[in-house]
């Protein structure tokens, strides 16, 4: 493999880590949202984020991006393929740490609600000062693995033809016909990226496991 096309394979991986960020903050914080109408205590807006969330984890994300690419220009919105993955990537990633984060926020001890109410905190300020820092804390861990699964299901934007990492992979292999060459060295770069935060998961679910006993 030469200089040129090494070069081209860190150009996709340059836009996996984009695409991975722009999901995964996007993402954020629509999911934050989605898990406070969760855990709000209205009825219409618990059986409408459920139904969002629902929708988004029970369809598979290649099928949601082609949803958003083509679907989208069938009705005369015809979206850039950065745009139309980067919407997916943010509607997926918001029904996921939606409820990952409707969980943490549900396992937060309910007499520090209970306190909050009696020194006379609104709900603004009990959700900002008490409910969300505790929640945060015990969402760590899911929330690394999710960016670890969201890095990798970055390789489904190719279906657009968005050149990622691993699309930018496939067609340098069409080039040199060195197939285990090239997807060894993708695999690598995969590796790279998503070993460390696998690691940094789990001593942080060891570190709160270790905390509560």
């Amino acid at each position: 493999m030469d200089t040129g096309e090494l070069l081209f394979l860190l150009k996709g991986l340059q836009w996996t880590l984009a695409l991975s960020a722009i999901g995964f903050l996007c993402g954020g914080i629509t999911g934050l949202a989605v898990a406070l109408a969760r855990t709000s205590g209205s009825a219409a807006m618990e059986r409408v984020t459920a139904t969002y969330i629902a929708l988004f984890q029970g369809t598979p994300l290649l099928m949601q991006l082609f949803v958003v690419y083509y679907g989208l220009a069938l009705i005369g919105l015809k979206l850039d393929a950065w745009i139309a993955v980067a919407i997916g990537f943010t509607l997926h990633a918001s029904a996921y740490l939606g409820e990952i984060w409707r969980g943490s926020i549900e396992a937060v001890p309910r007499g520090q609600t209970e306190a909050a109410n009696a020194l006379g905190l609104r709900y603004l300020a009990r959700t900002k000062d008490i409910v969300l820092p505790q929640a945060l804390r015990i969402s760590l861990p899911a929330t690394i693995g999710f960016l670890v699964q969201l890095i990798k299901g970055t390789s489904l934007a190719a279906i657009v033809g968005f050149t990622e990492l691993t699309r930018a992979g496939s067609i340098i292999s069409n080039q040199m016909f060195k197939p285990l060459l090239v997807f060894g060295i993708v695999g690598a770069l995969y590796f790279a990226l998503c070993w460390p935060l696998s690691l940094y998961g789990a001593r942080l679910e060891r570190r709160f496991a270790a905390s509560c006993r």
